[in-house]
């Protein structure tokens, strides 16, 4: 069964053929910012991005009839629980709408889902980014009108997890994980017997800076300059998400210009170890979830190959539990193996209502 996986980033854009367990074929495009800076919305760049798929399949000498399914990343939909879901029209509608965010993850699922319009060939997403399975405690915020939401990189945080169980003979449902994803977004989650009781908002919220979002900032600053009339409400939300956290200090979000640059520039060191400093506070507040019970702590994502910003999470954190390095991520595999799992019948797609 060949199965074609598409799985846009806010930095990349990431193509994949499966023919059953086997990838074939990959390719990964890295963006700069400047190639998206006439969008308005992030799910505007769908033309540039279904382009770059269909030439990807010209590449591979390949076409749409050619697949048993085309699997798109999950984007931002109304939360779900985690498994594989057909895509179907009202979830593109509510991904093209942006009413719960706007991100290029998003991209994948409506791609996947025009390709295959018209067509008997299935489109499904897999453990997308709103996987909410948080407890109740963990959604309090500190005020009525507010509440802590659940938005993280679901799927190559599980996928790391398994795959880690897997190699060690260990079951995931009896373990209890941290795993931070750091890439082009940042997630920190505490996998508790194989549910994600707590993370931070990934998207524009709370947690560690990223490349290019803030992450959480001083609430009373923030407050002060969304009412000081010099920014716009689309200004001061591009500072959160897009325009903030090593953009902002540097005009880069290469993190790998960063490490250069650290070598011979205090100040861009400091920002390097600023970066490890606030995932590594967020590893240590998760333990608490868990009571210190913490079986593992998991490092994937891009990131994660800069071998100075991991020493320095792993100085500060490994007094907790032992960490594991995941380099890259696990994504265009796990995105085939819910596409085909649902194939060969080991698992009911989800339906998106």
């Amino acid at each position: 069964m060949k199965v074609l996986i598409i799985n846009p980033g806010s930095t990349s854009t990431k193509i994949g053929m499966f023919e059953d367990d086997t990838q074939v074929f990959e390719k990964v495009i890295r963006h700069e910012r400047e190639e998206f800076a006439s969008y308005n919305k992030i799910v505007d760049q769908f033309d540039f991005r279904k382009g770059l798929i269909e030439d990807a399949l010209v590449e591979m000498g390949a076409t749409i009839a050619d697949m048993d399914a085309v699997v798109g990343m999950g984007g931002l939909t109304k939360p779900v629980k985690g498994g594989t879901y057909i895509i179907n029209e009202e979830m593109v509608k509510d991904l093209r709408s942006t009413a719960y965010g706007d991100h290029a993850s998003s991209l994948g699922s409506i791609i996947a889902y025009e390709m295959t319009k018209g067509t008997s060939i299935p489109a499904f997403m897999v453990d997308p980014v709103v996987v909410d399975e948080m407890e109740e405690i963990g959604r309090i915020a500190g005020h009525p009108l507010f509440e802590r939401k659940s938005i993280f990189h679901a799927l190559n945080q599980r996928a790391t997890a398994k795959r880690y169980c897997k190699e060690n003979g260990l079951k995931y449902n009896d373990m209890n994980f941290i795993v931070a994803h750091m890439g082009g977004g940042v997630s920190v989650s505490i996998h508790n017997k194989g549910t994600v009781v707590d993370t931070n908002n990934a998207l524009d919220g709370d947690g560690p800076f990223t490349p290019e979002r803030s992450g959480t900032l001083p609430v009373g600053q923030l407050v002060n300059l969304c009412f000081s009339g010099k920014y716009s409400h689309d200004e001061v939300k591009a500072m959160l998400k897009g325009s903030g956290g090593v953009v902002a200090y540097t005009g880069s979000n290469s993190m790998q210009e960063l490490e250069e640059a650290a070598k011979t520039d205090p100040q861009k060191k400091l920002l390097m170890d600023a970066f490890s400093y606030q995932v590594a506070k967020t590893i240590g507040e998760l333990a608490t979830v868990v009571c210190g019970e913490v079986d593992g702590i998991i490092l994937t994502g891009g990131i994660c190959y800069s071998t100075p910003i991991v020493d320095e999470i792993e100085r500060r954190v490994s007094f907790i539990a032992p960490v594991h390095r995941y380099p890259g991520e696990d994504e265009l595999d796990a995105l085939a193996q819910g596409a085909l799992r649902v194939l060969r019948g080991e698992e009911e797609a989800r339906v998106y209502k």
